[in-house]
């Protein structure tokens, strides 16, 4: 299929303005006006604009995950907590006032005040913990502290002295900023929610202010309490303000988590780590998928969780845990000359033909017939390959018989040579390169999980390495040959096979270069020549040394 046409280039585009006379739409105005009184106010009638371009997930690409998630503790705001409770079912707070009675075997009446402790104070029996209980409760409590005193024939009378009720500012980033009235046990919790609660889109649910007479009284954090119910008590007095700050640095999870919201952080505090904390990954989860902007570009990563944690978030991230088994979808990258979006999520049937649309490649640079694709397994395969020939070469030295000393000799600097370059050839990271195009033409192969799509920049030199004396890039001259270029190059070593030599392809082909034409951005790979007097040995050793070069594009020496 043909490359160009298939890509999207990163340019504007201008759409003429329609003009239309008056004298044609105002009839119709009238008429739609008069649909409208006549079906009523309850119905309405909506002119919906075509979309410029499908989406990705209509033709192959999934929707981009987490972009539309909640706030982290959006979800305590449905009206539960604003509602009013009986002076009874109050929990009480430091700075409550309780009328306490008791007559029987212990006699008293008075007032009894909630100290900063949580405590009331029963004289000769001791501080006694109220703080969170309801009235119920504390008479319950009173009784079974008598009880473990010895005091068991006492009668225990309760009631809140404090009864009446607060009314509290509460402005800020909420939904419905005003004055509310409550108990004064009433939490922070209570008042946001009669407000409407936080406003999502722009509120903080981690900077939560209480002001009193014009000072700062304290701050408020609503996380500890929707991940672990931990809720600081404080006593609100007629007058008080809570004021809810501007939203933090904000970051979406989704995936193979429990917790799929969008999390925001203090300045600072945004680490995976953190968000694997409060989002709760799966067991299932193994890496994650990371999608924001970093000094104004595009960023995209993908790595395992381990590696994950110790990586700062930004404001606008967007990370997807993802589990590393087959699923409904497949992630593939774009490497080269491109602008913009740089990962693609794809349904696993897709092919290349259906992401390539969405790549907004740099026409003025981007070079679209030498489009090839990296691929895991076939790195994977390359890598056996050169494990099982290395293997092979390794027996037959090892095994070999001598049938004098002056030949076993030979055979074993053989065998050490043999190890020196099977050391080196392990080593080696194969690319796993797909040649995809010839001639202008790329094929629509299926995709694979993992795929990286290559488009090479434009290239006016032709790199020359391998066994020459100073490897290098030499500018592309159409009266040029091989032999200019390695000249150029400083020419050949004392070690170079000066009959294999491959030319390499922005591409990927390979090709000997005896019967190829060398063309702009080709590299030139000078092979080492194997000295042995056994041809099995060379002939291996070639085979060796050419798949590697196809594999990584880079000659090892012997």
């Amino acid at each position: 299929m043909d490359t160009a046409p298939l890509f999207r280039h990163a340019a504007p585009r201008h759409v003429a303005p329609c003009r239309v006379g008056a004298a044609a739409w105002l009839p119709a105005l009238f008429l739609l006006l008069a649909l409208a009184v006549l079906l009523g106010p309850a119905r309405t009638i909506a002119l919906a604009a075509p979309s410029e371009a499908k989406s990705p997930a209509s033709s192959g690409a999934a929707p981009v995950p987490g972009a539309d998630l909640p706030p982290f503790a959006a979800n305590l705001f449905q009206g539960n907590f604003g509602q009013a409770r009986s002076a009874e079912a109050r929990e009480l707070t430091p700075g409550d006032r309780l009328v306490l009675r008791l007559w029987g075997d212990r006699n008293f009446d008075g007032v009894v005040t909630v100290n900063d402790a949580g405590e009331i104070d029963l004289q000769d029996l001791g501080a006694l913990p109220v703080a969170g209980l309801a009235q119920a409760q504390v008479t319950e409590a009173i009784r079974s502290k008598l009880s473990a005193s010895g005091v068991e024939n006492v009668q225990v009378y309760v009631s809140p002295l404090d009864g009446r009720p607060v009314s509290v500012f509460v402005t800020g980033f909420v939904m419905k900023p005003g004055r509310y009235n409550g108990a004064p046990s009433d939490s922070v919790l209570a008042f946001l929610d009669r407000a409407g609660g936080i406003d999502p889109r722009r509120g903080s649910y981690r900077t939560i202010r209480l002001l009193r007479g014009g000072a700062e009284l304290g701050s408020f954090d609503l996380y500890p309490f929707a991940l672990k119910g931990a809720l600081p008590l404080v006593r609100l007095l007629d007058g008080d303000t809570i004021v809810v700050g501007e939203k933090g640095p904000a970051v979406s999870a989704s995936g193979e988590i429990r917790n799929a919201a969008r999390f925001e952080f203090r300045k600072g505090e945004a680490t995976g780590a953190r968000l694997a904390e409060m989002a709760d990954p799966l067991a299932t989860a193994s890496h994650a998928s990371i999608v924001g902007t970093r000094n104004g570009a595009p960023f995209n990563l993908y790595l395992p969780l381990r590696e994950f944690r110790t990586l700062p978030l930004a404001d606008g991230d967007r990370v997807e845990f993802l589990a590393d088994t087959p699923g409904d979808t497949i992630m593939v990258e774009v490497q080269g000359a491109i602008r913009g979006a740089s990962r693609f999520p794809l349904k696993r049937t897709a092919r290349l033909r259906d992401v390539q649309q969405y790549i907004a490649v740099d026409a003025d640079r981007a070079d679209l017939s030498g489009l090839y694709i990296k691929r895991r397994s076939v790195a994977v395969r390359q890598k056996r390959a050169i494990e099982d020939a290395l293997r092979r070469l390794e027996e037959s030295s090892f095994t070999a018989t001598s049938a004098s000393p002056e030949e076993a000799q030979i055979r074993n600097h053989e065998a050490e040579m043999i190890a020196k370059f099977a050391e080196k050839a392990r080593n080696v990271t194969p690319e796993g390169i797909v040649v995809v195009g010839s001639g202008g033409k790329v094929a629509d192969i299926a995709l694979e999980d993992g795929d990286v799509i290559v488009i090479p920049e434009k290239s006016d030199v032709v790199l020359v390495t391998g066994e020459v004396v100073m490897p290098q890039a030499i500018v592309w001259n159409g009266d040029r040959r091989l032999k200019d270029y390695v000249r150029g190059a400083g020419g050949y070593t004392n070690r170079a096979d000066t009959g294999n030599i491959l030319l390499v392809r922005p591409n990927g082909e390979v090709f000997r270069t005896s019967d190829t034409t060398i063309a702009a951005g080709d590299q030139l790979l000078v092979l080492p020549r194997v000295d042995s007097k056994n041809l099995q040995t060379v002939k291996d050793m070639s085979q060796i040394l050419y798949q590697i070069a196809v594999a990584t594009k880079v000659v090892i020496g012997l």
